[in-house]
């Protein structure tokens, strides 16, 4: 069967995309706004785009409003102070993720809401969530407008934070990855993945493909 997006609401779009194309990590994102409210929010419309520079690179629309004109919070703070933090988000971090993807109203910030413990980032003003096994401090890059309300937001690294027991060896910059624990976003309303069950495939060397 073909589905022509030409043809299709961008509702439609939305459901057969993120039906498709999964599990995809989530970005966990705390921002700051001029006034100090931290907001936390999640988005798996996410990845890493370069490592030279180090950019990550997350898909934020507008809030879901019949003008559709109105960004959401965190793409409002970023704007306005050019900083962030991308959070990972593991099995035990799941449920006050999901919390934090609730539609507040401009104004509440999630991470006074619901009492997330936080930790101070080293280069960027949004504080980075401890609960998380990993956290990205990030510097707005560039924002590439894709469309009506949608933006792609490129983050350049400017430091990585990673839980101590994750670390196999730092002098080469070996991770206990597998230990993550990290979720995957699925389809649906509310289905995710586990990264714990993993599949080995070797690359092919060249004189032996």
């Amino acid at each position: 069967m073909e589905f022509d997006f030409e043809a299709l609401a961008p509702g439609a779009r939305y459901k057969l995309l993120t039906a498709s194309v999964a599990p995809r990590p989530i970005a966990w994102i705390t921002s700051q706004d001029a006034d100090g409210l931290v907001n936390a929010a999640p988005y798996s419309f996410f990845n890493a785009f370069s490592s030279d520079p180090p950019i990550l690179g997350i898909g934020i629309g507008n809030r879901e409003t019949p003008e559709q004109d109105t960004p959401k919070d965190t793409k409002a703070n970023i704007r306005a102070i050019g900083q962030f933090v991308v959070n990972l988000v593991d099995e035990a971090a799941g449920p006050a993720m999901n919390r934090t993807a609730t539609a507040f109203p401009h104004g509440v910030g999630e991470v006074a809401r619901f009492d997330l413990e936080t930790v101070a980032s080293v280069r960027v003003r949004p504080p980075r969530l401890a609960i998380s096994p990993a956290s990205f401090e990030c510097v707005l890059h560039q924002e590439v407008p894709l469309g009506p309300g949608s933006s792609l937001i490129l983050g350049r690294v400017l430091r990585l934070h990673v839980r101590d027991d994750l670390v196999q060896d730092a002098g080469r910059q070996h991770l206990a990855t597998e230990r993550m624990g990290l979720l995957g976003r699925m389809h649906g309303g509310g289905t995710y993945a586990r990264t714990t069950d993993l599949l080995r495939i070797n690359r092919i060397p060249l004189d032996t493909a």
